[in-house]
């Protein structure tokens, strides 16, 4: 099964709330984001957005430039409908980050939560942070979050790649300056915990 078919299946049996990364609100996400994005106008791209709230939470902050892409279109069909109207400020992408073509220095800040830990072999991680290279400008702010070092091995079916701040820095190599890493136990909806990792860059 590629990527895509799993993802839709996942997506299309189980309710937003039923998956293990669910939750209310993306409070850690939303705190570097802000951090990252002084003005309204900044440009933000939250890569593997899937049914997450941050994207409710970021209009009601004011942001107006922003983009969600995500593998499943059932997942962004959900984001639409939950929205309503407010979806219409939204440019919404589905693709496979590692494979589509986006803009050159187009964004502020780039948004990964449990994305880049699905990337279990070389290529598609390689092909990831020359995505982000390419596309946030220079100056800009990266924010990804994996499952840590004591985080699970698998998740949704799939094995995972875990990661502590020097292992991460290292996938994405000198050119992203370390502005802060910090971690967090996530409860999953049903009771057990798992460590993220919360990195966030700087793009020299």
């Amino acid at each position: 099964m590629d990527m895509k078919t799993h993802w839709e299946k996942v997506y299309k049996t189980k309710a937003p709330e039923a998956v293990s990364w669910y939750r209310p609100h993306l409070e850690r996400s939303l705190a570097l984001i802000e951090l990252a994005a002084k003005a309204s106008s900044a440009a933000i791209i939250d890569v593997g957005g899937g049914e997450s709230t941050l994207i409710d939470d970021l209009i009601l902050r004011g942001y107006n430039n922003l983009t969600v892409l995500d593998i499943s279109q059932t997942a962004v069909d959900v984001n639409k409908r939950r929205l309503g109207l407010a979806a219409a400020q939204v440019r919404w992408l589905v693709a496979d980050i590692t494979e589509i073509e986006l803009p050159p220095s187009s964004y502020n800040v780039w948004h990964d939560r449990a994305v880049f830990h699905f990337l279990t072999s070389p290529e598609p991680r390689i092909a990831y942070v020359r995505q982000v290279a390419r596309s946030v400008k220079p100056g800009g702010h990266v924010i990804v979050s994996t499952f840590g070092s004591q985080g699970p091995m698998t998740c949704s079916g799939l094995e995972v790649m875990r990661y502590d701040a020097k292992s991460l820095h290292s996938e994405f190599g000198a050119r992203f300056r370390l502005v802060e890493s910090s971690k967090e136990l996530h409860r999953t909806p049903f009771g057990a915990t798992q460590q993220f990792l919360y990195c966030h860059y700087r793009v020299e």
